[in-house]
């Protein structure tokens, strides 16, 4: 089993109380694709346990969302913190209001792995498997 594997594994094994008695999972979606952020809404668009609340394309609107909106996740394309001028402290100062990041990219190397612990992420999904991977993470991690 890989890493992020075990990794989720480790998220799915914790118990948790369930809090789709409290409502749906608020979602911000982030990424700087127009596309990749209407099929990640779309995918959730019949989810009843999911909420998604914003759409971001970039990161000065991802922290601004995250402030208006308060989501408990952030899903959010790992290239939109990797700007110059933008820390990994950044990230975890912008997005700390209780929200829980959730890194999302076409890498999944160790590189990208380490870079996404870096800014706070709890997980990095690899887009190639997202919408297999979604639904589950974001259950996990709430």
């Amino acid at each position: 089993m890989c890493a992020q594997q075990a990794s989720m594994a480790n998220l799915l094994d914790k118990p948790r109380v369930s809090k789709l008695t409290e409502g749906p999972v608020k979602v911000l979606v982030a990424d700087d694709t127009l596309v990749m952020r209407r099929a990640i809404c779309g995918f959730f668009r019949n989810r009843l346990e999911i909420e998604v609340v914003g759409e971001a394309a970039d990161y000065a609107q991802t922290v601004q969302m995250a402030n208006d909106f308060r989501p408990e996740i952030i899903l959010m394309d790992l290239h939109l913190a990797c700007r110059p001028g933008i820390t990994p402290l950044d990230v975890r100062t912008h997005l700390n209001h209780g929200s829980r990041l959730v890194a999302v990219s076409i890498a999944n190397d160790e590189e990208a792995k380490a870079q996404a612990q870096s800014f706070g992420a709890v997980t990095l999904l690899d887009k190639m498997k997202l919408f297999d991977e979604l639904i589950p993470t974001i259950l996990a991690v709430r």
